[in-house]
Parts: structure tokens; C-alpha cells; sequence
């Protein structure tokens, strides 16, 4: 189960499955994150992102406390904005320099 291209997420009572290529952004609401996706959906459940981003695959990555991005969606990176499809996210200083190391290695 280590190639897993999707996992299930209980949300509102039952289990959705959600691909793990459709995860935009995921955003830390305290004990709980929103997750969401290329089809402008958002699913809210219980879980911290602390504990989530060890679970997830490699394309993930934390920009700020509060978020977690998908590094296949980002539309673009300037400053210390990432902008992923309509979601304009800050980057964090602490997490600015890592991140800059991880794009480089998807540039031509």
C-alpha cells in the first residue's frame, strides 16, 4: 500500500476517497484541516496537520503553520506568495528556503 494514490477521509459521516493528484492545499483549522481540490471541492474532518503531513507522499509539502501544499499545483511562486489555482497562500520565512530548494529540482 506504499504506491497508494489516494486515501479515504471521513468527512460529514462517511468515507470519501480523494486522490491524492486532486489535493490542492490543505489548511490547518486547529484539530482539524481543510482539504482541497482541482474540482473546487473542500472537505473538512478531523485530523492536525501535523500528524496528516507524515502520512501524505513526497509532492507535499508545509509552507506556513497552516498550510500544506500540493508542489504539483502551484500556478506560481513570487515574494512569499504562492498562488494554487484561486488560493493566494503566504510562505513562511522558516519554510521559504526549503521550498525554493524543491521547486528548483522541477525547473527545465
Amino acid at each position: 500500500m506504499k504506491n497508494r494514490t489516494f486515501a479515504f477521509i471521513k468527512t460529514d459521516k462517511k468515507l470519501i476517497k480523494v486522490f491524492y493528484d486532486e489535493v490542492t492545499v490543505i489548511k490547518g483549522l486547529g484539530n482539524y484541516v481543510e482539504v482541497h481540490t482541482t474540482n473546487h471541492k473542500r472537505y473538512i474532518y478531523y485530523k492536525t496537520l501535523k500528524d496528516l503531513i507524515e502520512n501524505l507522499p513526497d509532492e507535499f509539502m508545509r509552507v506556513h503553520h497552516s498550510y500544506i501544499v500540493n508542489l504539483t499545483t502551484i500556478d506560481s511562486f513570487e515574494d512569499n506568495q504562492l498562488i494554487c489555482g484561486d488560493l493566494k497562500i503566504t510562505v513562511a520565512k522558516s519554510y521559504k528556503e526549503c521550498l525554493n530548494n524543491a521547486l528548483s529540482k522541477m525547473m527545465l
